[in-house]
Formats: C-alpha cells, sequence, structure tokens
C-alpha cells in the first residue's frame, strides 16, 4: 500500500507470458495489483512511468537482456525499488550472485505458491512500513502540531500520545515513566510545545547528573557569598523556566533534603534562593520522568507528599521490544536523518530490518540510534546500505536471548546489571558514551558499577 492509501504494484517480467499471467491471476488473488512486462524494455518503461511499483519479480533468463543486468538498471533509475529474481536454474551460486548485485530474494521455478505469497507479503509489508515513515518525515517538515515529531505507529504509542495530548491542554503536573532510552524527554518536549506555555523556555535538568551538594542551588539559584566561589548571583533553574516548563529528569535520584524544599516550591509558588531571605515567586509547570518502578519511586525514592504532587497524571511509556511495530519506522527515520547529518544516501538492507525487528533493545529507542550511527560513522560508502554483518558485532544475540524480560521478570537490579552490561558493550567500554547511551551521568554509572559489583573489564566480558 502506498502512503495515501491507493494500492501499491508489483511488475512481473518474464518473456514466458503464460506463466508471467498465471503469476498476475495468483497475486491478484491474493489481493495485490500486479502488472506484467513481457520484455526488459517493457520493464524499463514501466519502472519509469509507475510511481506506484513496489517490488520487482523478475526472471534471470530473457532474450536481449538477462535478469541480473535488468536488475542493475532498473536500480539506476530507482534504487529503493527491491527486486526478486526469478529462476528455473536455481543453484547456490545463483542466490549468492543475485543477492551480491542487489537482489533483495530469489523464487525457483516452476513456483512454491506458499513461498511466492511468503516473500512478496514481507516485502509489502516493508514497501507500507516505509511509505509511513517517508509520510512521517513529509510532515515533519512543516509542524504545526508538536506531536507530530513523535515517529511510530503502533497502538500502544498512539495510546501513550492521546494522554500526553489531554495532559497538555492542562496544567497539571506530569510523571513519565519509562525505561531509560524511551524518549521521556522528547515527549515532554511535545507536551510543553503543546501546552500554553509552549512560548516559553523549557528547562531539562537530570538530578542524576548534580551532584548532591549542589542540587539545591542549581535548582533554586543563589545569592553572592551563600558559599564559597559564589562570586554572582544565580538564577536557578526555576528561575530561569519564567512561566515555562521545567522537566525533572531521573527524578528519583533527588535526595531527600532537596525534596523537601521543592515540594515547597510547588506548593507555595514560590522559592528562596541560597543565601536569601526573602522569597522569590515562580510560575513553572513541572514534567518529571523516571526509568524506575512507580513502586518503588513512591515507596523507596520519593517522599510520598512530593511523589503525589508530581504524579497527577502519570504516563508510561513501553519499551520498544514491547512494541515492535515501531522497529521499522524508526529505524528508517533515523537513516534518513543520518543521510543528511553525513551528506550521503544511507539505507538499511533487508538482512539488517529483520535483524533489527528480532532483536531485544534494551536500550530502546537511545540504542537503536547509537548502533545506526556507529555503523554510519565506520563507513565512507556513498550510497551505503546497512546489512545484517554490519550490525552482528553491536546488536549481538536475537530477541530470544532477551525474552527472559517478558516471560521471566528479573528483578531490577539485574535488569540494571544487563543495560549496563549492554551499554558498555555496545559503547566499547568508553564509560562516558555508555552513560550518555544510558541517559544518565558518568558519576552514577561509577556508582551503579561498584553497587552491582560489575568489574572494570566487564565492557570486555560478553
Amino acid at each position: 500500500m502506498t502512503a495515501d492509501g491507493a494500492s501499491a504494484e508489483i511488475l512481473i517480467v518474464d518473456d514466458d507470458a503464460g506463466l508471467a499471467g498465471t503469476l498476475r491471476d495468483f497475486l491478484v488473488e491474493q489481493g495485490y495489483t500486479a502488472v506484467v512486462a513481457l520484455s526488459g524494455a517493457e520493464a524499463l518503461a514501466a519502472n519509469q512511468e509507475n510511481p506506484r511499483l513496489a517490488v520487482a519479480l523478475v526472471d534471470l533468463v530473457m532474450p536481449l537482456t538477462d535478469g541480473l543486468t535488468l536488475m542493475e538498471q532498473i536500480h539506476q533509475r530507482n534504487p529503493d525499488l527491491p527486486v526478486v529474481i526469478m529462476t528455473g536454474y536455481a543453484t547456490v551460486e545463483t542466490a549468492v550472485e543475485a543477492i551480491k548485485r542487489g537482489a533483495e530474494d530469489y523464487l525457483t521455478k516452476p513456483f512454491d505458491r506458499q513461498a511466492v505469497q511468503k516473500k512478496v507479503g514481507r516485502l509489502m509489508e516493508v514497501h507500507r512500513l516505509r511509505q509511513r515513515v517517508a509520510q512521517l518525515e513529509a510532515n515533519l517538515k512543516e509542524v504545526h502540531d508538536p506531536f507530530e515529531q513523535l515517529v511510530f505507529v503502533s497502538p500502544q504509542m498512539q495510546r501513550v500520545v492521546e494522554r500526553a495530548r489531554a495532559a497538555a491542554a492542562s496544567d497539571a503536573a506530569v510523571l513519565i515513566v519509562g525505561e531509560t532510552g524511551t524518549g521521556k524527554e522528547m515527549l515532554a518536549r511535545a507536551i510543553h510545545g503543546a501546552s500554553r506555555r509552549a512560548g516559553e523556555p523549557f528547562v531539562a535538568i537530570n538530578c542524576g547528573a548534580l551532584p548532591r551538594d549542589l542540587v539545591e542551588s542549581e535548582l533554586f539559584g543563589f545569592r553572592r557569598g551563600a558559599f564559597t566561589g559564589a562570586y554572582n548571583d544565580a538564577p536557578g533553574v526555576f528561575v530561569s523556566a519564567g512561566r515555562g516548563t521545567v522537566f525533572l529528569d531521573e527524578i528519583g535520584e533527588m535526595p531527600k533534603e532537596a525534596q523537601v524544599k521543592l515540594l515547597r516550591v510547588l506548593q507555595e509558588k514560590e522559592l528562596r534562593p541560597v543565601g536569601s531571605t526573602r522569597p522569590v515567586p515562580v510560575d513553572v509547570r513541572i514534567v518529571a520522568a523516571t526509568n524506575r518502578p512507580l513502586a518503588q519511586l513512591r515507596s523507596e525514592l520519593l517522599r510520598e507528599d512530593l511523589y503525589f504532587r508530581i504524579a497527577t497524571v502519570v504516563i508510561e511509556v513501553p519499551p520498544l521490544r514491547a512494541r515492535r511495530e515501531d522497529i521499522l519506522v524508526l529505524a528508517q527515520h533515523c537513516a534518513a536523518q543520518l543521510s543528511d547529518r553525513y551528506g550521503r544516501h544511507i539505507t538499511l538492507a533487508r538482512s539488517a530490518t529483520e535483524l533489527l525487528l528480532n532483536h531485544g533493545f534494551a536500550g530502546n529507542v537511545r540504542e537503536l540510534q547509537n548502533v545506526l550511527e556507529s555503523v554510519t560513522a565506520l563507513s565512507q560508502a556513498d550510497p551505503q546500505t546497512i546489512t545484517d554483518k554490519d550490525l552482528k558485532p553491536l546488536v549481538g544475540a536475537p530477541a530470544s536471548s532477551n525474552a527472559r524480560f517478558e516471560e521471566h521478570p528479573l528483578a531490577l537490579e539485574e535488569m540494571e546489571r544487563v543495560a549496563i552490561e549492554r551499554a558498555l558493550r555496545i559503547c566499547q567500554g568508553n564509560r562516558t558514551r555508555a552513560a550518555a547511551l544510558l541517559g544518565i551521568s558518568r558519576d552514577t554509572l561509577y556508582r551503579k558499577m561498584r553497587d552491582l559489583k560489575i568489574r572494570e573489564g566487564a565492557e570486555q566480558a560478553k
């Protein structure tokens, strides 16, 4: 299906009119639209004139132009059109040569209808999702709705966005809950952008990245001379936000003594900078986020009265492995962004998309972005087609090895251990990059490695 819902077309290229017609009739029975070309010249004309083509099925042996040569000519004009080679002389060598030269797959004659249905169905689904990505990209060029910047197709994320959109219409405090890398800050920015405060600042601060002795001064500001090194007044986060939104990421990492003062700010709508006796009025909206379970946040990490203040509206963002429909559209979106950033055409081969769809993504969207950029940064090819061979050193085992996250829930400590060790592997032991991938400070990463007894060489352990 194309982006506007019209039927995409399958091009059948074979000099045997009877066989081509039979294959066309079968595909029509399956609900597809198919057209036939009896020569290479007809196929090239159809490729140039028909913007609805989604897949081309090309016979390997034809007069004048063989299938592999024709495939290369098709790709010169339409590099994104997947070609499936059809052959009655299938050997391993034939298949390998076809794939090497750019074929998506191959079919053997006489046709196995089940194989045709499976392979064509998969490619048509990929085409539909790519068209959806293209539509999302087009929408982003002129964004009027901040939520349109969120890339997804899954019903789970649709429900998240509907809840966030409703919350944006009010001034209620919002608590966003989700694993590291799920896009909590991006959702917070969309809520701010859709609210009445959209024209005011959005100020984000990671509570886990602040040294304990500086939390109060960073949040509430200080007066000159309040402590050693305070040579000038500083406004702090809440005053800097004006009448906008303050995003408190990793709210569960905030020290209890700072929580008392934050609660007062929320209740009284005023604060006192460190070293001052005069209150300063504030009018900000609070959006907080946590990667901790709600029960732990409420019972262990936050004062209960503060929890109820910041959790007026709770929005839970599902992990990427729980909404696999979004993996392909996010991957294609990332590839498009990387193409712009690196100034070259970057695409994903079928083998790469299948590997990504089967990966567990403990690091969620951030891991997906990091993996694709790592592969892109290490290549100078233009155009560059990312394959499963490029990805395997980074994504490791398929999702089956991560099934324990879904079928056999782990203790929080073990989940943290797995996430940290995977981040270290992805970043090849670079702790600064691993901390950024996990969405935590470097100091927090070191502390967690110490608490979880993750040895210094853990990044090479697996």
